[in-house]
């Protein structure tokens, strides 16, 4: 208890330099700044990691991994949405809205995903990460953002309309989240001394924990974006290169972190759930906030516009989402797989070309409808628990690999 206890101090404690630069307008030096905001980030990643793992006490996993990632995610947001907000009154930040949204999608499936994957290997030698069946749901989720984000660039705009399909998708998803069932957690460390807390102190403080980390992440996302984009810039670094990576890689960290910390404590499944439940909530709910933003800002209800590179950038982005969904239609992330998205990744991150993105792009999609021809079955299985998590949560069980029990109605 006394150990718990003391690292959720220091954790909070190395949060103190940075809350105090953001509301007192203080500065010492860039790098300093900067730094001091990225330890504050991290250290908000090990509380909500902690409290995220605790509250599956009183909530399903499934529920708790989507609120870890919605709260992780924020900073992208925060990010995102300013420029958007700033492409209503001023047409040069819409490029910068779309190349930040598209390149922090793009890292969380390049990088995030192979990096737990990694993780996992490194810290038990096995080949196969598998989740279980209750992540069908997700995995359908993506699916069907993904297969309708290919339209974005064919209109050259995302628009209201984009907005309530891809918002309807999102609470669908969040309603079946929402009837998992809950599993007896197997908690170790500050998780363990929080959830063993008597029910009201132990909500109390979940929530506390939430919110507090929350804060801190939004309070230092933005400052830490803006000082690793500043210190890029003086090292003479493509402006454009610099919104669609560096950016997005600074606002992304809160999710990297928590699934990496996950993973190292051996639970590399919850880590990568939580990676995909954030594809799915930026897929969407980002996705569909930009038209929303843009449009409140310039007082229209035209959509936020796309140039033919970001109609580019987008439908890249869609393409390697249909490889993603089509590695995990098994439940599962193998070493050959965790190195085609990050060797792919690295191509076109390494190679900011034109031709070279539209070649990354037609090799997704045609290794993505390989895939899923190949996994045809599984596919109908994964559909299949799908809609058994929707009608009867009870009856997904644990286990991946077996056929869901039917329920009244199929």
């Amino acid at each position: 208890m006394r150990q718990a206890l003391s690292l959720i101090t220091l954790a909070t404690l190395v949060t103190v330099p940075a809350l105090y630069l953001r509301f007192t307008g203080g500065h010492i030096e860039l790098v300093i700044d900067t730094t001091l905001y990225g330890l504050a980030i991290v250290a908000a990643a090990f509380l909500l990691a902690w409290a995220a793992e605790a509250a599956e006490v009183d909530i399903s996993q499934a529920l708790a991994v989507a609120f870890i990632a919605f709260v992780a995610v924020l900073p992208e947001y925060a990010v995102d949405l300013t420029f958007a907000w700033k492409a209503g009154t001023d047409p040069e930040f819409a490029p910068f809205a779309v190349a930040n949204m598209t390149g922090s999608n793009r890292l969380l499936i390049g990088l995030g995903w192979s990096a737990v994957f990694f993780i996992f290997w490194l810290r038990t030698r096995g080949r196969v990460l598998s989740l279980d069946r209750g992540h069908a749901l997700d995995v359908v989720a993506l699916s069907a953002a993904t297969l309708y984000s290919f339209t974005i660039p064919l209109k050259g705009s995302i628009t209201l309309f984009d907005t309530l399909v891809l918002f309807a998708i999102f609470a669908v998803y969040l309603y079946g989240l929402s009837r998992a069932q809950e599993k007896t957690p197997n908690l170790v460390g500050p998780a363990a001394w929080l959830g063993s807390l008597p029910r009201r102190r132990r909500r109390l403080t979940n929530a506390w924990l939430f919110v507090f980390s929350a804060a801190v992440i939004l309070a230092s996302a933005e400052h830490f974006a803006e000082g690793l984009v500043e210190s890029g810039a003086k090292l003479g670094i493509d402006e454009f290169l610099l919104v669609q990576w560096l950016a997005p890689l600074a606002s992304e960290s809160p999710e990297f972190l928590v699934a990496g910390i996950l993973a190292f404590r051996g639970r590399a499944a919850v880590g990568l759930a939580a990676l995909l439940s954030s594809k799915v909530n930026q897929w969407t709910l980002l996705v569909g906030s930009l038209p929303v933003a843009f449009g409140i800002s310039g007082e229209t209800l035209g959509g936020l516009p796309l140039d033919g590179r970001q109609s580019q950038e987008v439908f890249l982005t869609a393409a390697q989402s249909l490889f993603a969904v089509a590695v995990l239609v098994s439940l599962s992330l193998g070493r050959l797989e965790a190195l085609a998205l990050l060797g792919l990744f690295m191509i076109q991150f390494l190679i900011p070309i034109s031709e070279v993105r539209m070649a990354i792009a037609v090799i997704y999609v045609v290794l993505a409808l390989s895939l899923i021809v190949s996994r045809r079955r599984e596919a109908r299985r994964l559909i299949g628990w799908a809609r058994t998590a929707m009608r009867d949560p009870a009856a997904v069980a644990s286990a991946p690999g077996e056929e869901p029990r039917q329920v009244d109605g199929d």
